[in-house]
């Protein structure tokens, strides 16, 4: 989990997706997309770590959708 330094990323072994850990809720935990949104629950046995290539490779992924939805 983030302790105030840099986040801390991993990804949802359920579907792939790549979050942000939030922090731990009933059991589970929250992750926020790369980049914000709506946060969900996932198992800590299905997470793993997220290569920082995926990140990054997420981060733009979401930066071109905006751009898209803005023009």
């Amino acid at each position: 989990m983030s302790g105030g330094g840099a986040p801390t990323y991993a990804v949802d072994g359920r579907d792939g997706r790549i979050g942000e850990v939030m922090g731990r809720v009933g059991g589970y935990v929250q992750l926020r997309p790369v980049g914000g949104g709506r946060e969900w629950d996932c198992p800590p046995e299905e997470l793993a770590e997220a290569a920082p290539a995926d990140v990054l490779r997420e981060r733009v992924r979401r930066l071109n959708r905006d751009a898209r939805s803005r023009a």
